[in-house]
């Protein structure tokens, strides 16, 4: 989610509900303005004993944010506490235990991503090791309990804590023990954006299973492949899932909105505070009614913060989110995008994509989404087969997608070479959490400590 610095009391107060799909019209672009937006999370442990650092001790998390004002990012203050860092590579921020974020710039090409992603693990990998921090690509903490984890001082987050448990049983462990890749891509229409939706949620599960990177918890194997993705089934119900109706006849704009306006809030921020909001009604806000702001509309900026804090499978703001990988390392978090990028930024690609996928029910798609966190590239597909079967093929084509962009790197090669560590986990048929496990029973011999072996 964003991180607000400042309230605008000149933002426009909402005087109705055709402002709401404001935002999303706002982000309609022509073909040549589309760019590609990565943000990927990584896991922060203290290479003497492993521990979590707190945000305050020595060498800590707020240290971690200060040394990278060095390579000319701009502190993000809140009560005080320097908590996000803005800069031309985008913006640096904390997840709740202090997974650490960057937020990428908006960019043309894949090529662009890897270089900017390279830059920033150059620069925290030197400052951990100066201080002794370590830096690991996993979908979740593979050791750690919840009461070994520190809480961020985030207003926002204090917020959410005390919510999770009120609506779910893994909410807390998706705020403090998750990471994630997640891929931000523009449309040019209603139509288009509703036809990348469409094909993008369809296909999210493949994109888990790809990515699937989070097999342990607290030292042993969960019974997952992607444990990361199965919390988020009994998060909350509310603002989480697959969504169906984007697949209903009629999905649009205005749809979405309605839906947004049934997800229960979370907060407000007003005057540099966040006020507590969790489980309040929009629509309530809208009429003036909102209990812990009575007689007060909303402005534009509340729904846009209201925007962010639905988490289905697939997000729709200004621009759509693919929100189905674990984190990974650095291959992974390039190769993300490319397979994103080439599925729906080519035409011809997008809709081979959508054909491939446009018969499924919304029951299969449903037992599929169910499916993948346990058997990765074993689950069923709608209409017979596994998603090992259909992988070689839609890689195929994200692959003529980015060939057909020609975005040349130095070398004259397109973006398509990003796939190729997707290319040999389909060959292979072990996702990411399948080489680990082999590990943990083999080399390993069962001591989950050599995971910190696999540091960035």
């Amino acid at each position: 989610m964003s991180t607000r610095q400042v309230s605008d009391r000149n933002d426009p107060i909402i005087e109705n509900r055709e402002q709401l799909a404001a935002p999303m019209i706002k982000g309609e672009k022509p073909r040549d303005r589309w760019r590609i937006g990565t943000e990927h999370e990584k896991l922060v442990y203290c290479t003497g004993d492993h521990h979590a650092p707190s945000y305050d001790e020595k060498g800590g998390i707020r240290d971690l944010l200060v040394a990278l004002e060095a390579y000319g990012w701009e502190p993000v203050i809140e009560g005080g506490n320097i908590i996000a860092l803005s800069g031309s590579d985008g913006a640096v921020s904390l997840e709740p235990a202090g997974q650490l974020e960057l937020s990428g710039a908006p960019l043309e090409t894949i090529h662009q991503t890897c270089a900017e992603t390279g830059r920033h693990l150059d620069q925290v990998k030197a400052i951990g090791a100066r201080t002794g921090k370590g830096f690991l690509g996993l979908g979740m903490w593979p050791d750690k309990t919840r009461a070994e984890l520190p809480i961020m001082p985030k207003g926002r987050y204090e917020i959410m804590l005390r919510h999770m448990p009120r609506v779910g049983n893994l909410g807390l462990d998706m705020m403090l023990r998750t990471c994630t890749i997640q891929v931000n891509l523009d449309y040019a229409s209603e139509a288009d954006m509703v036809q990348k939706f469409r094909t993008s949620l369809a296909l999210q599960p493949l994109a888990t299973a790809l990515f699937a990177n989070s097999p342990f918890t607290e030292g042993k194997p969960n019974g997952f492949l992607s444990y990361r993705s199965h919390i988020w089934t009994d998060t909350d119900p509310h603002r989480t899932g697959m969504i169906g109706f984007v697949f209903e006849d009629g999905f649009g704009y205005d749809r979405y909105v309605e839906y947004m306006l049934d997800v229960p809030m979370y907060f407000v921020f007003r005057d540099g505070k966040y006020i507590d909001a969790a489980g309040l009604s929009f629509r309530d806000f809208l009429d003036g009614k909102l209990s812990v702001l009575p007689g007060e509309r909303p402005r534009m900026s509340d729904w846009t913060d209201h925007l962010s804090t639905a988490f289905p499978e697939v997000r729709l703001k200004s621009f759509l989110e693919m929100r189905g990988a674990d984190g990974g390392p650095w291959n992974k978090i390039c190769a993300l995008p490319a397979f994103w990028v080439g599925l729906l930024y080519d035409q011809t690609a997008l809709d081979a994509a959508w054909d491939l996928v446009k018969g499924w029910d919304m029951e299969g798609r449903e037992a599929l989404r169910a499916a993948v966190p346990k058997l990765g590239l074993d689950a069923p597909v709608p209409g017979g087969g596994t998603l090992k079967d259909i992988a070689a093929e839609v890689l195929a084509i994200s692959r003529a997608g980015l060939n057909s962009r020609s975005r040349l790197n130095s070398m004259g090669e397109t973006e398509a070479g990003f796939l190729n560590p997707l290319d040999e986990i389909v060959r292979s048929g072990k996702v990411p959490a399948q080489v680990l496990l082999d590990k943990f029973h083999g080399e390993w011999g069962g001591d989950i400590s050599r995971v910190y072996e696999m540091s960035f």
